[in-house]
């Protein structure tokens, strides 16, 4: 006859097998991630990529751990945007969970997979772009977070015209991975009366060029995009503005970090944080269709006060008092 106590106690440490075995067998996710930058600046758990960084320390905040939780699967295309369809094609083969991607990459996701889960991680027109349906029901396989680019070129507009109220005419840097840039900066333009003089960087090697074709163009102030070409070579066209004496807003702080006079927009590093949350949903169970995208509610207005005085410019104290950060 069996003991009822040996029989409790192995049924015990069956049942204690079974919860180790299972917890030893425990997913581990895979989350695709295709970027702008060197695939080697975006992989492993510490990244030099600021931006995936602050993904990964979303991820942590959201209880998940390298290596035991989930991994990443990266994809780089280095600024070369030919590069993306190929990469994204390469990515979804590997059948991972879920992928987050920058705005330039998100149209040859889109084109690569209509079911592994897509997060945006900051994308300057979702809807326009034909990315979502609409942002409170995207209704496909892409959700995530909007850049609202668009939505605030006429405030740069404004605050460079307020910085250089002589400007005659102001020179619009963008790349060709964000087409919707000069549109959206000329519309703003025209309901004030500005003039603005268009240059398209369609790669690297363009950009010194481009920056000698604005002077002699007798541009007197930039609006510089942060595409895919543009903001990885942010140092360069910073010192490019300030060689040729031309004050530039930009799109994002780390131009301004990197030498650049201002800029007004959002944190786009919370973005990448904040896309953490749109993949733990995700994990748990969440379809993209019916997660809302994200908009950023908070917009900052970084000065660099060194590269003003660079360029023999005074910012007005109206502006300085605006500022959520001044660079001395």
């Amino acid at each position: 006859m069996i003991d009822r106590r040996s029989f409790l106690a192995g049924f015990a440490a069956l049942a204690a097998a079974r919860a180790a075995g299972a917890q030893s067998a425990r997913k581990v996710y895979r989350i695709g991630i295709l970027g702008t930058a060197a695939a080697s600046d975006l992989a492993g758990p510490q990244p030099r990529s600021a931006s995936i960084l602050a993904f990964l320390r979303g991820m942590r905040e959201q209880g998940y751990v390298y290596g035991e939780q989930f991994v990443t699967e990266v994809r780089g295309a280095d600024g070369k945007l030919e590069r993306f369809p190929g990469l994204a094609t390469e990515l979804v083969g590997r059948q991972v969970d879920v992928i987050v991607a920058p705005g330039p990459a998100l149209s040859a996701l889109k084109q690569a997979t209509s079911t592994i889960p897509i997060v945006m991680a900051a994308s300057s027109d979702p809807v326009g772009r034909g990315l979502v349906q609409s942002l409170s029901r995207p209704g496909g396989n892409i959700t995530g977070l909007s850049l609202q680019s668009i939505d605030t070129m006429g405030k740069r507009l404004e605050l460079l015209k307020e910085l250089v109220p002589g400007a005659p005419s102001v020179a619009v840097l963008w790349d060709r991975g964000n087409v919707l840039f000069w549109p959206a900066a000329e519309a703003a333009a025209r309901g004030r009366g500005w003039k603005l003089l268009p240059f398209e960087v369609r790669d690297v090697g363009q950009i010194e060029a481009t920056f000698k074709a604005a002077t002699d163009a007798r541009a007197s102030a930039l609006l510089v995009d942060a595409g895919p070409i543009l903001f990885p070579q942010r140092r360069r066209v910073a010192e490019l503005a300030a060689r040729n004496r031309l004050p530039a807003m930009y799109e994002l702080r780390q131009f301004v970090e990197a030498g650049g006079l201002i800029s007004y927009g959002v944190d786009i590093n919370d973005i990448w944080r904040r896309a953490a949350v749109f993949v733990d949903k995700i994990l748990k169970g969440a379809k993209p269709a019916d997660l809302p995208v994200e908009q950023p509610t908070k917009f900052e207005l970084v000065i660099n006060l060194k590269a003003a005085k660079a360029l023999g410019l005074t910012i007005p104290q109206s502006l300085l008092l605006r500022a959520d950060e001044v660079i001395r």
